[in-house]
Order: C-alpha cells, then sequence, then structure tokens
C-alpha cells in the first residue's frame, strides 16, 4: 500500500477503548484501589505484551539495514527490570515499583533502554509510601514518569519518546480528574500514547521527510497497552501483524535526544548539602552554567556532571550549598597535538575464540574497556591493549549491569570506555554515575572511531590526557559500512529496493547499488579515499579470505598512494566496514 499524501498513523489502530466506557466496568480486582501483587502482575503482562512486539519493533528502522533493535532495547530492558521481581513474593506497590526500578536500571540496553529505566524510575518515585493505590495514584506516577524522562535529556526534542509519554500523562491525570477507575483512566492513556505516536512526523523534521514514527514512543505505547489488556483479562495473543501500516512504519533513532557537547570542562562533583535543598532548584541553576548536564539526587545529596566554560562559578555556587567531594575536572579544549602511531593494524586472523575478560593490557594506570561484535574485532581491541572486551553492538547492545561487571573486574581504577556504537554511548555514560571508579566515555560511535582512539592512547599520560587526545582523534575518522537492504524505503533521497546493496556513510544512507562491489567503490569516492593516507576494510562473517584477498588488490591498485589493510572483523550484518584516515 503507498503512502498517502499526508498520512501520519502508520501504526495499527487496535481501538483500545473509546467514552462509553464507565467505571463500574472494571473487575473488582482492579477496584479503587491495586496491591503490591496485582501490580506486579500487570507489569509481566506489560513485559510479555512488549517481548511479543520485539521482532516487529525491531523491523521498523529508519535505514534499511539488517541489524534494527529498539525493539531488542526495550523488551531485554523490561525483561531485567521483571526478573528482579523474582526476588519478591509479594510486597506493596512501593516494593515492587522499587525492584522494578533497579533491575530495568541494571538492565537497560541502548538509547530507548536507557530512557525506559528513567521512565519506570518516575512511576516508582510516584508511588513511593503506596501500600496500595488508586488511578489517580498511577495518573500522578505517570506524571512523575514524564518528569523523569525529560530530566534525562538535558536537550529534549518533541517528536520523540518524550512526547509519547508526557502526552500520555497528561490524558491520564485528566481522565483521572473524571473516574477513579483503573480502566477508564488507563484506556484514556492508551489511547493517548497511540494518538501520540501516530504525530510524532508532525513534531520532528526527520519524521516528516521520511513519513515515519518514533519506535521508542511506540515501545511505550505497546507496555502501556500490555498492562491495559490484563486488567480487562484480554488474552496476550498477537493480533494479525501483516496490517500494511505496521510495514510501512519506521523508527528514527534515539540517540538524536543526547548530544553530547565536547567542548570546556567535563565537571564532576557530589555536593553533600548543609541543609535540605531544592532540588529543582539547584539542578536548573547548575544546567544554566553549562551543557550535557546529568545531575541526580535529592534533597541532601546530588551528584553533578556538567560541560562548562567555567567551572569555578559552578563549584564556587555548589560550595555555598555544602561540602564537595570526588571532584574532577577533565579539559575537554587541549590543543590536538600531531598523531603518532607506534603499532599499526595488520591482518589478523584468529584460530580461536578471543576471551572476552580481564586482560593486563596496556601498562600503566589506565584500564580500558571496548564493546566490539565478532571474534576478530575483539581480537584486534584486545591486541590493542584493551582490557575488557564486551561482546555488543548492532542488534547486541550491552546492559549497564555488563558494563559494571567488566569494570569491576579491573583492577585499576580510573577506566576508559569505547563504545563503538552510538547506541551504546548513552548506557556507557550511564555508568560513570554507578562506580566509585572514575569512569570517563570516549563517545565513539564506530569501530573504527574506537581503533583509532586506541592507537592515540599513550600510557605514560593521564587519565585526562588520554580522554583530550582520544577524543580528537576520533573526529578524523570517516566510516563506511556496507551491507543489504531489507526492505525498500526512501531515506536521504535515496531510494533503496530490498535486496539492493547499500552504503553507509558515518551512520547515514549514502547510496544503493545493484553489486557489494559497486557499493564499495561508490562509498570510497564519497569517502574521498584518493586523498586519504590510510584505508582500512574490517570484513564481516559473510565474507570469505579469498574474496577479501581480491578486493585488496583492486583497492590498492586504484588508490597507489595509499596504505590499504584489511583485517578479519568477523561482524555480523556488515560485509564491509571501511575506515578512511
Amino acid at each position: 500500500m503507498e503512502h498517502d499524501e499526508g498520512q501520519t498513523s502508520t501504526i495499527p489502530n487496535n481501538s483500545v477503548g473509546d467514552d462509553s466506557i464507565q467505571p463500574e466496568a472494571a473487575p473488582s480486582i482492579w477496584g479503587r484501589a491495586c496491591s503490591g501483587t496485582e501490580l506486579k502482575r500487570a507489569l509481566l503482562a506489560s513485559a510479555i505484551w512488549l517481548e511479543k512486539h520485539t521482532e516487529a519493533i525491531n523491523a521498523l528502522n529508519v535505514f534499511p539495514v539488517p541489524d534494527g533493535d529498539t525493539g531488542t532495547n526495550m523488551s531485554r530492558t523490561m525483561e531485567a527490570a521483571v526478573k528482579e521481581l523474582e526476588q519478591i513474593e509479594e510486597g506493596t506497590a512501593e516494593q515492587i515499583s522499587k525492584r522494578l526500578s533497579f533491575g530495568a536500571l541494571m538492565g537497560a540496553r541502548g538509547n530507548s533502554g536507557v530512557i525506559l529505566s528513567q521512565i519506570i524510575r518516575g512511576l516508582a518515585e510516584g508511588l513511593s509510601a503506596k501500600d496500595h493505590f488508586t488511578a489517580r495514584d498511577m495518573a500522578f506516577a505517570l506524571g512523575k514518569a514524564r518528569d523523569m524522562a525529560y530530566k534525562a535529556v538535558m536537550k529534549p526534542v518533541e517528536g520523540t519518546i518524550l512526547t509519547v509519554v508526557r502526552e500520555t500523562a497528561e490524558a491520564a491525570e485528566a481522565a483521572a480528574y473524571h473516574h477513579d477507575n483503573f480502566i477508564y483512566v488507563l484506556t484514556k492513556a492508551v489511547e493517548a500514547a497511540h494518538e501520540s505516536v501516530a504525530r510524532t512526523p508532525t513534531l520532528l523534521d526527520k519524521l516528516r521527510e521520511a513519513g515515519v514514527v518514533d519506535a521508542g514512543g511506540h515501545g511505550f505505547y505497546v507496555l502501556l497497552e500490555g498492562a491495559l489488556k490484563h486488567i480487562r483479562g484480554e488474552s496476550l495473543e498477537l493480533a494479525d501483524l501483516s496490517d500494511p501500516l505496521y510495514k510501512k512504519a519506521t523508527i528514527v533513532d534515539d540517540g538524536a535526544e543526547h548530544k553530547m557537547d565536547e567542548y570546556g570542562y567535563c565537571t564532576n562533583f557530589m555536593l553533600y548539602a548543609n541543609v535540605k535543598l531544592n532540588f529543582e532548584e539547584v539542578r536548573d541553576r547548575i544546567a544554566a552554567m553549562g551543557n550535557s548536564a546529568v545531575i541526580v539526587g535529592d534533597t541532601t545529596l546530588i551528584k553533578v556532571h556538567v560541560h562548562t566554560e567555567d567551572p569555578g562559578a559552578i563549584l564556587s555556587y555548589a560550595t555555598s550549598l555544602g561540602a564537595l567531594g570526588q571532584i574532577k575536572l577533565d579539559n575537554m579544549q587541549l590543543q590536538h597535538e600531531e598523531a603518532f602511531r607506534e603499532t599499526t593494524v595488520g591482518k589478523t586472523t584468529p584460530t580461536d575464540e578471543p576471551e572476552h575478560g580481564l586482560n593486563l593490557g596496556l601498562p600503566g594506570q589506565i584500564s580500558i574497556v571496548s564493546v566490539a561484535a565478532g571474534k576478530g574485532l575483539a581480537e584486534v581491541f584486545k591486541n590493542l591493549g584493551v582490557s575488557a572486551v564486551i561482546h555488543g553492538g548492532q542488534t547486541m547492545n550491552p546492559s549497564t549491569q555488563e558494563m559494571l561487571k567488566a569494570i569491576d573486574k579491573l583492577p585499576n581504577q580510573d577506566i576508559i570506555i569505547l563504545p563503538n556504537n552510538k547506541n551504546i554511548i548513552l548506557v556507557a555514560q550511564q555508568v560513570q554515575a554507578l562506580t566509585s571508579k572514575r569512569v570517563a566515555v570516549v563517545p565513539t560511535a564506530t569501530v573504527p572511531q574506537g581503533i583509532t582512539a586506541l592507537l592515540n592512547f599513550n600510557f605514560e599520560e593521564s587519565l585526562e590526557e588520554n580522554l583530550a587526545r582520544m577524543k580528537v582523534a576520533v573526529d578524523d575518522v570517516t566510516t563506511g559500512e556496507v551491507t543489504r537492504a531489507v526492505r525498500n524505503a526512501t531515506v536521504n533521497g535515496v531510494t533503496v529496493v530490498e535486496g539492493q546493496w547499500i552504503g553507509l556513510l558515518d551512520d547515514e544512507l549514502s547510496l544503493a547499488a545493484e553489486s557489494k562491489e559497486e557499493a564499495v567503490w561508490q562509498l570510497l569516492d564519497k569517502m574521498e579515499a584518493a586523498v586519504r593516507e590510510l584505508i582500512t576494510f574490517y570484513y564481516g562473517e559473510d565474507v570469505s579470505e579469498p574474496e577479501a584477498e581480491i578486493l585488496k588488490a583492486q583497492v590498492e591498485a586504484r588508490y597507489p598512494s595509499s596504505e590499504v589493510t584489511f583485517v578479519r572483523g568477523d561482524q555480523p550484518h556488515y560485509h564491509y566496514i571501511i575506515s578512511v584516515e
């Protein structure tokens, strides 16, 4: 079915309810007050319903690549959250929601998973001190979830999951004012979520241009729908998902909601208040003094991370409120020193599965944790001195807990994380506040950026010096990726037919071609390989060594002035990852 002009609703209309629903329709167990036990059952239903939609959400990708993972990240995050509930047979609403929040925090995967964990944290705050709760309490908790979601992102972008959560909370609050009834309020919330997701293309240029909806928002809608089906006593079996609207729906990357400012001083400290503070006022005051602020805490203890040109002003303000601890300043404006290479990446052909555990790695007081998919890439990172390699990448975003476990096993107190995927950066940054170790994140969005960052690491320098050097170095890396399109699409002015070879340039769809070789040549031209000194190919698990050798000879012949290196990466999905410097 063609996408009609002006059509924005690209998710199925499940007709979740109407104005005729009356309070007395609620089953007796969901009367005026809900117990913690029944809350637990509703949460399990939400998790099941989201899991059943995981593959459908994964298939809805703004780019026609075979590795959409928003559904997986949200489902795995929710799975970790409800698994935590196994630790408690029965409990109050407060106890159940707090357990859920802890599980979501530790199990968060990808940008969408991190934001979902903050939504759940808000729900838990809204149910604080509650043994049982009413529909109005539930609406209040959704309001807290909205507030927490927006706090998690210092520069909110409308047309994303944030919008959907906000409009859902507003609908729930309005409904609860009229009827303190669970079915009525949750029905109105689910209807609002459905409509909000359908409106996301009208709020975000990128969505409107492609005629797509936001995936994170859709996942949130599915979670609420699962809870509603449970309290209505409806089956959690999937309906027919062959609706053409489902197949046309695509998603926008949640990474747009969190852009890091890389200038000034990265300022971190703990504030121990002399007296009880107005947390909101303090948070807003500090956030206004800089960028990329992540400020969490309560009336007596506040943890601050902010980028600023004047850390003195922030520290002076903070000391007027109480005592400071764990102060750390990273200068992100150090001048770029001439990069040097003491080693080069040669062809690596591992014969055994590499150990992804503890590795002495580079000497010194800093340990490096890297994320990689494919035993070849993992071996490259370990050979370059990485202390711990975490299996992960596209479709396999590691959780907060997996990163914490890797960090805890390392002997050093100073840690650098290389996410090597834009959808893992937010999880890595979340880890910083959950460990007593000094953790710095170099926001590498691709594998080539991660390798370049490693090549610019100097074990004789401090954490701050290395961080500045590595961040500057990754800016000079251009990354290309070659894979097959999994569906028809038109993105960034490029029309793609399912099965065609496509090329991505720095994570943006750039070209479509009829052959793998043609895609490689077009991508190299767009990467201006002819004027670059170094061209590196990481070939995937679907590329044989003879095929790689033939292409290497062809690339060397076409670009005789460049140093050409081919490395076995064994990565899934992408036949070639290409780096030019």
